[in-house]
């Protein structure tokens, strides 16, 4: 109203400018109030939102410490339980402690007892053997005297002195000696002279077997058919000439007998035999039968005989699944085919000792192939023994060194025998295989005779040692069961003998396969009832 007064007066330049501060002034003092009064509005808002932040503050903090004092008291409840659990098992734990050291304190109260009465049994046994010792020497001092009475007694009687005594028992005693000394002597000399012949014919026997199986005529021996005897004459030809000629080509042996439409083709090597049989009947199906075409038609079936072998080795390499192997190495494994040990064939004996060693191999995690390898060459030898000096062994190993077989292979050759040590796990897995393939039932034939002389000689081998009441060998000579006398021989005598008899049966005897030696050692109580 003022302002407006003074407006109304006059509108002087001064008066504008008091006017306009006014306003200012009334300006801002309406925006502080307004400000004021915002500020106010949001404080008191502000105090509301924290009031009720703290309510509900207040509120969730009182449910917390609720839940938290809930679980304190369960804690505390599961704590209790717990402890009261594990006092529990304790308390068990120290009842069954205290019942085992009860027990251990009876233990060793009755210990403790029975050593008192073996103390005082000790005692007991001491002044026994006190006594006894007393007595012994009391009766040695006895002994003595009565002795030196005798030997004065004696002196006396014989009238000689103690040097001349002592002298002539001395001689007696020599005499004695040499006397034993020299039936020692004899009976080692005649031991040495039967093992020496064992030993002797053993060789022999080997020696033999080399060149040809158990049964030698079966062996060594083919048979060609004639037609008539018509035809056996010129087979024999002019004052022997055919004959001649064609043993001459051969190299085999030609029997002609009486028997009638048979002529004997004999030889050891058997690949010559086979030739000389292919020819000779291949001669009596031409009917020209001279020197010249014997010669052309021998040196014909020669070479296919040759051909065949190459082809059999190779076919006998592709069956046992051995390759990389030389036209030679195959030559020979063809010539197996016709070689018999014991009567079996080498050929097949050495496929199945190759897929033996592979078996082996494979369950001991080794290389089967190589073993494979080994087993399919150990007998390569023998088609060759017979013409190179040597064991087949070795000639097989010398043999295929020439053409780069492995250290292993050769030493699997030359060592299935055990002649020479193994460098490798596949020497032994031949051994193995190669007795198994000799012992199986149907590998090998013996003659009888050969088969009851083999056995007897086993019983012969047992019965020589001492305290031995009967020996007998069963299961066709793959075991020999030795009965002894119970009051000669104790347990550790009986051990002893069944590995002296075993060492003696693989010096003494040529056998395939193992042969097992059983000792019986039987104490039998017999008393009669009156």
């Amino acid at each position: 109203m003022l302002l407006e007064g003074v407006l109304a007066q006059g509108t002087s330049p001064w008066s504008a400018a008091l006017a306009g501060a006014g306003g200012a002034i009334a300006a801002l003092l309406a925006g502080y109030l307004l400000i004021r009064w915002m500020w106010r509005t949001k404080l008191v808002a502000a105090r509301s939102q924290a009031d009720k932040v703290l309510i509900d503050a207040r509120a969730e903090a009182e449910v917390v410490f609720k839940k938290a004092e809930v679980d304190a008291k369960a804690e505390y409840l599961r704590g209790q339980e717990q402890l009261k659990v594990e006092g529990d098992a304790l308390r068990a734990e120290m009842r069954e402690h205290e019942k085992r050291l009860a027990k251990r304190e009876d233990n060793l109260e009755a210990k403790l007892d029975t050593l008192v009465t073996k103390e005082k049994n000790l005692e007991q046994a001491i002044k026994k053997l006190t006594s006894r010792t007393d007595e012994v020497a009391q009766r040695e001092q006895e002994a003595e005297a009565l002795l030196a009475q005798r030997r004065e007694l004696l002196l006396k009687t014989s009238g000689l002195t103690v040097d001349e005594a002592r002298r002539t028992i001395l001689e007696e005693l020599r005499h004695e000696v040499d006397r034993d000394a020299a039936v020692l002597v004899e009976k080692a000399m005649n031991t040495a002279k039967e093992e020496a012949f064992q030993r002797s014919r053993e060789i022999v026997l080997t020696a033999i077997q080399r060149y040809a199986g158990e049964h030698t005529c079966e062996s060594t021996v083919s048979t060609v058919d004639i037609p008539n005897d018509e035809m056996k004459g010129r087979v024999i030809g002019r004052e022997g000439r055919n004959i001649r000629a064609f043993e001459k080509s051969t190299g085999v042996d030609v029997i002609v007998d009486d028997t009638p439409g048979v002529v004997l083709v004999s030889a050891f090597d058997p690949v010559r035999r086979e030739i000389a049989r292919r020819s000779l009947e291949r001669l009596i199906q031409d009917g020209r039968i001279h020197p010249g075409r014997i010669e052309e038609l021998v040196e014909q079936v020669q070479k296919e005989v040759e051909e065949e072998l190459f082809e059999t080795g190779k076919k006998a390499a592709l069956e046992a699944s051995v390759g990389g192997l030389h036209r030679k190495q195959l030559d020979l494994l063809g010539r197996l085919r016709y070689r018999t040990s014991y009567g079996q064939n080498v050929l097949r004996h050495s496929i199945e000792v190759a897929f033996l060693c592979q078996s082996i191999a494979d369950e001991l995690g080794l290389d089967g192939r190589l073993a494979r390898r080994c087993g399919f060459l150990h007998d390569i030898g023998k088609a060759i023994d017979h013409e190179v000096e040597g064991s087949h062994q070795k000639i097989g190993a010398d043999f295929c060194k020439r053409f780069n077989e492995r250290p292993e292979v050769l030493n699997a050759i030359e060592g299935h025998h055990g002649d020479i040590p193994s460098i490798s796990p596949y020497t032994p897995i031949v051994m193995a295989a190669d007795a198994i393939s000799a012992s199986r039932p149907g590998g090998r034939r013996e003659s009888l005779e050969r088969y009851v002389q083999r056995l007897q000689q086993l019983e012969e081998i047992a019965k020589v040692h001492h305290g031995v009441k009967e020996a007998f060998a069963i299961q066709a000579g793959r075991e020999i069961r030795v009965i002894v006398d119970a009051k000669r021989v104790d347990d550790a005598s009986a051990a002893a003998i069944a590995h002296d008899v075993a060492k003696k049966i693989e010096e003494q005897m040529t056998y395939p396969g193992e042969i097992k030696v059983t000792v019986l050692r039987e104490v039998r109580a017999v008393a009669t009832a009156k």
